[in-house]
């Protein structure tokens, strides 16, 4: 019986090395528990769902619902881009959309970090967008998917119209079209091989 009760007091002592006053093991230096937890990597790119649509697909099972949605991000310092997908679930299409767009990333010429150099008109299918370059403060004067488009390239201060058909995803692309076809003085300069006074 006195061996008995020495062999249970060693063991209650190492217990309470190891767990100190609480009660609980402490993890070692090299115990993977003693990780820090891994930071976020901070977001290249805002994003914005432009629409989503749900097509329904009648069997004789029943109906089935597949989504598409389109997807604009951008870095609001001239970097932009567009993106569709299609799920069965809509966060999936999202997901798609956003990874397309991420892919068709193309920068944009913006002066003075707020507007276009010059008017331009944007087309695609039946939609036509026109752009036109703003006084500072004026602010976006756009609505709908040309807006979303607008403020993720980081324009600030413009004019728009749209010309044509009202159709989202058109209308987003023939935005996209017309700032891909700014070109500022120093540009034009460059591809026409004079200097910027020569063209002013």
């Amino acid at each position: 019986m006195e061996q008995e009760q020495k062999v249970e007091e060693v063991i209650t002592t190492e217990q309470v090395e190891k767990t100190g006053k609480t009660g609980k093991v402490e993890p070692r230096k090299g115990d993977k528990r003693q990780r820090e937890p891994r930071q976020r990597q901070p977001k290249l790119y805002d994003e914005e769902v432009i629409s989503i649509g749900r097509v329904t697909k009648v069997t004789k099972g029943g109906r089935h619902f597949r989504f598409s949605a389109v997807v604009v991000v951008g870095d609001r310092k001239g970097k932009i881009g567009l993106g569709t997908g299609k799920a069965n679930e809509v966060p999936d299409a999202i997901n798609k959309a956003k990874q397309a767009a991420v892919k068709n990333i193309v920068k944009v010429s913006i002066i003075e970090d707020r507007t276009i150099p010059h008017e331009a008109t944007g087309v695609c299918g039946a939609s036509k967008v026109m752009l036109k370059p703003a006084v500072k403060g004026t602010g976006v004067k756009a609505g709908g998917p040309v807006r979303s488009v607008l403020e993720m390239a980081g324009v600030k201060d413009i004019l728009s119209k749209s010309l044509g058909s009202n159709t989202k995803i058109n209308m987003a692309y023939a935005t996209l079209n017309a700032l891909q076809s700014q070109r500022t003085v120093e540009e034009v300069a460059k591809l026409r091989g004079k200097k910027v006074e020569d063209l002013i």
